[in-house]
Formats: structure tokens, C-alpha cells, sequence
């Protein structure tokens, strides 16, 4: 009877857990959706709150508006920049990272693809990629000059370098998370070396992928000070660099604040097409 008991009130239970409705996640649940509001209030916080403390610190007057200039000066420089040339500094500047991004692709992922596949290959390249990406690509702007020139391929090319090799290697790692039982079972039904990377690796791949070249685009954009560096008379690296010279601080503030824009606005864009590519992926249960 006790037994007969238990088991009753274990059913009941379970028949009440199950009618139950199921508790949305709290805030802190690991790797849980939250509600699109809330994301979206967060996300302004996160974005308006820096800006506001921004401003009380320069309203604050403490600190000299040419060590930390207002969102008020910063914004009037940028005015007058718009007068100056600004559309096309920021358009040659998008060029050359996106160039050099892209050229940067085309082969690192190619390259990657075979690393990651193919252990003679990785055994081969994989050192030397390691070897070279510690390198600073600032160390190559004299090279550069001399190999290439000071005209827009020199620029483009200290993206390449900077972008490259740190791809080759995200792209291999990629490679090498495709699961092994996939591959020993397309072996297994006699497909060849390159049905196998053409058919099982590269569309398993393929989102993370995308999110490799979202990571390296990012890289990119940090070279293109450097870049411009390399006897450059426009772009918005170009423009910090001879605003630092005349202690110009608004407008280096200026500067910075438009290069993230720009990266924020191209990182949504990636985030947006692995969406549309990949949904499955962003299905929450």
C-alpha cells in the first residue's frame, strides 16, 4: 500500500509539471533567448549609457576640451567636416578595407580549406602561418614601400598582410570542428577525396565560415591607420593622423567614432545575411 501510494503521488506530479506552463528564462539564464524588447532596451543602454557619461564628463568642464572634447564639439567638427570631403574619405577608406579584405579571402580560404583537410598540407603551411602572424603589420609598411610602391596598393596590401594569415588559420580551425563520423560515413559510401571536401566539409563549414569573415573584417578595419600610414592624402586614418598633428581632438574623436559606425553597421550586415543563410541555426526551442 505505501508503494501504491508513492507511485499515485509520483504520477501526479509529473502530470502537474507537464500541465503546467512552462517558465520563461530569467535574464541570467545560460544561452537562452530573452525577449526582443528587453535585448533591444539592453542593447541602447549599452550603447547610450558610455555617450551620456561622456557628456557629463566634459559638461563637468574638469578636463581640457583638448584632452576630452564634448559630443557637442565632436559633432560640429563632424559638420564640418561633411563640408570638407567627408563622404569621400569615408568612401576611399571603405575601399581599401574591403579590397584588401576580400583579396585576403580569396586565398586564405582556399588555403584554409586544405589545412584544415589535409594533414601533409597542415604539417607543410601551418608553421609558417603561425610564424608570420605574430608579426606586426606595422613592420611591413617599409616593405611594403619598396615591394609595392606608396600609391592605393601599398595601403591595400598592409590590409592583405594584416588580415591573411590570422584567416588561414580561423579557416583551417573551422575545417577541423566539421564532425568526423560525416566524413568516415561519405567515405563509406565511396566517395573520393574531393566529393568529400566538395559535398561534407564545405557546406558544414559554411556558417562558421561566415562568421570567420565577419571576425576578420573587423581586423581589417584596426589596419587601416596603419594602412594609411603609407603616404596617404585621404581616407579617415589619413585624417586622425593630421589631426594628432595640429592637436585637433574633436576631430580625431570624430574620426574614431565613424570608423565604428561603419564597423557596427557592416558587422549587422553579417550578422543579418548568417540569419538568411543559416535560420536553423537561429531557431530557439
Amino acid at each position: 500500500m505505501p508503494a501504491h501510494h508513492s507511485t499515485q503521488q509520483q504520477a501526479e506530479a509529473m502530470s502537474q509539471a507537464t500541465s503546467s506552463p512552462p517558465r520563461s528564462p530569467g535574464l541570467w539564464a545560460i544561452r537562452q533567448a530573452i525577449p526582443s524588447p528587453v535585448y533591444w532596451t539592453l542593447a541602447g543602454v549599452g550603447l547610450i549609457f558610455p555617450m551620456l557619461l561622456w557628456a557629463a564628463l566634459a559638461a563637468m568642464g574638469t578636463l581640457d576640451p583638448v584632452f576630452l572634447p564634448g559630443p557637442g564639439l565632436v559633432l560640429d567638427r563632424a559638420q564640418a567636416w561633411w563640408a570638407d570631403g567627408l563622404m569621400s574619405d569615408m568612401g576611399i577608406s571603405v575601399m581599401r578595407v574591403v579590397v584588401g579584405w576580400a583579396l585576403s579571402a580569396l586565398l586564405a580560404i582556399p588555403l584554409g580549406l586544405f589545412i584544415g583537410t589535409w594533414r601533409s598540407v597542415q604539417a607543410l603551411l601551418e608553421p609558417l602561418m603561425d610564424f608570420v602572424r605574430y608579426m606586426p603589420a606595422v613592420a611591413f609598411v617599409p616593405l611594403v614601400m619598396v615591394w609595392v610602391g606608396i600609391d592605393e596598393g601599398a595601403k591595400i596590401a598592409i590590409i592583405f598582410i594584416g588580415t591573411f594569415f590570422q584567416m588561414v588559420l580561423m579557416v583551417a580551425e573551422d575545417v577541423r570542428r566539421v564532425p568526423l563520423p560525416q566524413i568516415e560515413a561519405a567515405q563509406t559510401m565511396g566517395a573520393t577525396r574531393m566529393e568529400i571536401l566538395e559535398k561534407v566539409i564545405v557546406p558544414s563549414v559554411k556558417p562558421a565560415l561566415l562568421d570567420t569573415l565577419r571576425i576578420t573584417m573587423g581586423w581589417a578595419w584596426t589596419y587601416l591607420v596603419v594602412a594609411e600610414l603609407v603616404a596617404a592624402n585621404s581616407g579617415l586614418g589619413y585624417a586622425i593622423l593630421k589631426a594628432q598633428r595640429f592637436l585637433q581632438t574633436d576631430k580625431i574623436f570624430a574620426g574614431i567614432l565613424l570608423i565604428g559606425l561603419i564597423g557596427l553597421l557592416i558587422d549587422q550586415v553579417f550578422r543579418l545575411s548568417h540569419r538568411k543563410a543559416f535560420p536553423w541555426l537561429h531557431v530557439r526551442g
